[in-house]
């Protein structure tokens, strides 16, 4: 009998089919030996890391992330994306086990879990193997807050004939608490200009995810939650390792954290996946590809948007967060960064049309299905990594896991969960720290509503909102094309392949 883990390697070296099939993205396998025959350490994580650009994609298990809340949309436009419905049902919440992205993300970060895993077998120096265990955390913790279970081997250890054990959530918990507080005194100090190395802050963050997040993990149903002031506490504790360590700061421009070269012009970026112009990059172009109409600039695929219920919560037009016009994107290509709504215009200001000759004009209304004249131009769409129109397809902006705003806003939620205030922070301060630099008010008033309205202002689209929505308990609720979802929703299902090939895996509950 094959087993789960075998598979997610077969599965995880397949290219991953694009709905407009003009990205390709190859990931190369399998341990490397150099010229004498030893086994090339560098070369292995070199494969590591670029595991990490799976989540760059605009399906797999960003889709999973983004798709399933109120964040995002991936309507059918006539014959256009449509692709028997695989958008639509992660809208809707009415996916099963056979959905093909699912699937897809199960496998692409079961492989990101095996290879930082089986690294570990080898002679590595101790911040070799500080790094290999916190990327294999960095995945058993996402593989956990996806799915509740996570297969686990011993490094080496072989995969014909052996199943792996399985760890519980809890178990998974902590598991990603306990290894990364081990590992983290051996990882180099990071800062914004190697954030796509693994280093002390970026253990720091993924920390305070992890305690964050433990009341949902330790639950039986992820619905039922009950955060402890201990976890809450610790969580502080390791936003405020990054806090004080005075390398970080709120961006000064929204978008230095998204734009080509933001590794060397944000002072916000902790973890990130690198992608060098011109040379090396995953599919982080998918960002404004997907959204972007034919007739703009770049081209795109007419495709994702977001909803009228989230668009509508931006009520301040000063909101750099809702719309701002860079001077690296608006003059190049009439585009506005942010969400872009009414009449769309070339870089000449001259108005845009539809392959149609309509206006192309996006409204905030949308349904999951459009037709005729609306096929176009339905959808708020949005720009948030800046497109670099000089490198080409291999582009230059670094894909963002962990940022500084990010941290703030954990720390404010920690401490309105019952944390202790450190550093004279509150809830409201924290918060306005990051309002004061959006162009809005600085008049928050730190309750959890307002920490969890702020986190959707500045994290949108940035593969957060499922894990938020799930913990401040707003992800089975209703929104536009969407009803009310069954509970059994806040776990994804086990692939029926993996499940079949793995007795120690077992279905979640509702499928």
């Amino acid at each position: 009998m094959m087993n789960t883990l075998r598979i997610f390697m077969l599965f995880g070296i397949l290219l991953l089919s694009n709905s407009c099939g003009d990205i390709e993205e190859t990931i190369q396998d399998g341990v490397v030996p150099s010229s004498d025959g030893a086994i090339d350490i560098d070369a292995l994580f070199v494969d590591i890391y670029r595991s990490l650009e799976i989540f760059q994609t605009q399906d797999n298990i960003w889709a999973l992330q983004q798709h399933t809340t109120d964040e995002l949309m991936g309507p059918t436009r006539g014959t256009d994306w449509d692709d028997n419905g695989i958008w639509r049902v992660l809208h809707d919440h009415t996916w099963d086990a056979e959905h093909n992205y699912i699937r897809s993300a199960f496998n692409s970060m079961g492989r990101g879990l095996f290879i930082s895993n089986d690294i570990l077998q080898y002679d590595l120096t101790a911040e070799q193997e500080a790094a290999a265990r916190f990327i294999r955390a960095f995945y058993v913790h996402h593989i956990n807050d996806n799915w509740g279970q996570v297969p686990m081997r011993d490094p080496g250890a072989s995969i014909v004939g052996v199943d792996p054990t399985v760890m519980s959530s809890q178990e998974a918990s902590d598991f990603v608490i306990n290894e990364v507080e081990a590992i983290v005194s051996n990882l180099p100090e990071g800062s914004t200009s190697t954030a796509h190395v693994v280093s002390k802050e970026a253990a720091y963050a993924l920390l305070a995810k992890a305690y964050l997040n433990r009341a949902v993990y330790n639950s039986a149903d992820r619905v039922s939650l009950s955060f402890s002031s201990g976890d809450m506490d610790k969580a502080i504790t390791y936003c405020d390792q990054i806090i004080n360590s005075g390398k970080y700061s709120v961006d000064d421009d929204f978008y230095d954290n998204f734009r080509p070269q933001n590794d060397v012009v944000s002072s916000e970026l902790i973890f990130t996946s690198q992608n060098t112009g011109g040379l090396q990059a995953g599919n982080v172009r998918s960002r404004w590809f997907f959204t972007l109409h034919y007739n703009q600039n770049p081209s795109g695929w007419n495709g994702f948007c977001t909803i009228s219920d989230f668009y509508n919560k931006f009520t301040d037009d000063n909101d750099v967060r809702k719309s701002a016009e860079p001077d690296d994107l608006t003059p190049v290509s009439g585009l506005k960064a942010g969400f872009l709504v009414g009449q769309q215009k070339d870089q000449d200001g001259n108005d845009l049309q539809d392959r149609r000759g309509n206006a192309l004009a996006f409204t905030p209304e949308v349904a999951l299905f459009e037709t005729g004249d609306n096929l176009e131009v339905t959808g708020v769409r949005a720009i948030k990594y800046i497109p670099d129109y000089e490198s080409g397809d291999l582009v230059d902006n670094d894909y963002v896991f962990y940022r500084y705003s990010d941290i703030l806003l954990m720390k404010a939620e920690a401490i309105a969960r019952g944390g202790s205030a450190t550093n004279g922070d509150s809830p409201a301060s924290l918060v306005n720290m990051i309002r004061g630099k959006r162009g809005v008010p600085e008049n928050s008033d730190g309750s959890l509503d307002a920490i969890y309205d702020e986190r959707g202002f500045e994290l949108w689209w940035e593969g957060h909102r499922r894990q938020d929505q799930i913990r401040f308990g707003t992800f089975l609720d209703a929104w536009n094309e969407k009803g009310a979802s069954d509970p059994t929703k806040v776990l994804f299902p086990i692939p029926a392949l993996e499940l079949a090939a793995s007795p120690n895996l077992v279905q979640n509950p509702g499928y």
